[in-house]
């Protein structure tokens, strides 16, 4: 088969075109591509391995991963054909999304902080320490924040909402629930916290003044809201210039059940989407990452979700 058919033959594909739209711009790692366009790691391995066979892409290895990239070397008459990949890999309707999720991780590769906590807690199961525990951790970690303002959106009976109000100089709930919200507010003066306050609403358009918190949560609640989009731009509203927004959510799953066991809306949300919404709402300095990862069925995945007003 002659070159120029076998160049053809690859672009052929629409799947080889958005990999080689994503490699155009940056080397990427298998795992990498696969958090990107959501395919299969088989499948992408088949697609690159048939893309370097023709001499469009070369590889590096680093460790047990393995990066591709656009072949540096690649002679004029393949370089047209590259180009010709990246044209038409933007008529593809993904084409905007992979972009997307290519700076998520592109802005995750640059968090060391994020990388550190990876490789503690990679450590913290292997080997047994008396007193070592997440829940030590999380005291000792609650009590160097400083005293904020905090707005727990979606809050529930307010687990998080108790435990952030021992330190915090405000919590404001919001629930949806009456009977959630008499529940909260009646443990919270039974526990004293004075600085606990509960509010019925929805976390849609919270009824909190605008610019008046500095921390907004979500808590595996925007699943829940029938329009997450204008959660996170409510939460944009009611920040002080400088606050930051977390969000705790399952990640984009196929267990169908979910909606009859836990009246879930949707089946989690792609990290593609809330990096999208936190951008769309005004946040900067976004970062979007998967923190935990159950090791039985349904294998559910949790991202955690940051921007900055």
């Amino acid at each position: 088969m002659s070159r120029t058919l076998k160049y053809l033959r690859a672009l052929a594909d629409p799947t080889r075109l958005r990999i080689l739209a994503l490699l155009e711009r940056e080397e990427l790692s298998v795992h990498e591509i696969q958090e990107i366009t959501g395919l299969g790691q088989s499948r992408i391995s088949t697609h690159l391995g048939l893309l370097q066979e023709v001499g469009f892409l070369e590889s590096r290895r680093e460790g047990k991963r393995i990066f591709y990239r656009f072949h540096r070397r690649a002679d004029e008459g393949t370089r047209e054909y590259m180009e010709l990949a990246g044209q038409g890999a933007r008529e593809l309707p993904e084409h905007a999304s992979d972009l997307v999720n290519l700076k998520r991780i592109l802005g995750r590769r640059q968090d060391q902080a994020q990388l550190y906590f990876n490789q503690v807690a990679g450590r913290f199961d292997r080997s047994y320490g008396p007193g070592r525990s997440w829940q030590a951790f999380g005291q000792l970690l609650l009590r160097i924040l400083p005293p904020l303002v905090v707005a727990d959106l979606g809050s529930g009976e307010g687990l998080v909402s108790e435990l952030l109000a021992r330190r915090a100089k405000k919590v404001i709930a919001v629930d949806n629930s009456e009977k959630i919200v008499a529940f909260g507010a009646a443990k919270a003066r039974k526990n004293g916290l004075k600085n606990l306050e509960f509010r019925l609403g929805d976390l849609q358009e919270p009824p909190i003044d605008a610019s008046s918190v500095d921390l907004v949560i979500l808590s595996q609640a925007l699943h829940h809201a029938a329009h997450p989009a204008q959660a996170v731009r409510s939460a944009y509203r009611i920040l002080r210039p400088g606050g930051q927004v977390a969000i705790l959510d399952l990640r984009e799953h196929h267990f169908e059940q979910a909606r009859d066991l836990h009246g879930d809306l949707w089946l989690g949300l792609s990290a593609g989407e809330l990096l999208q919404w936190l951008e769309d709402a005004g946040f900067r300095k976004t970062e979007v990452t998967v923190v935990a990862r159950e090791e039985e069925p349904p294998y559910f995945e949790t991202i955690l979700a940051c921007g900055e007003k």
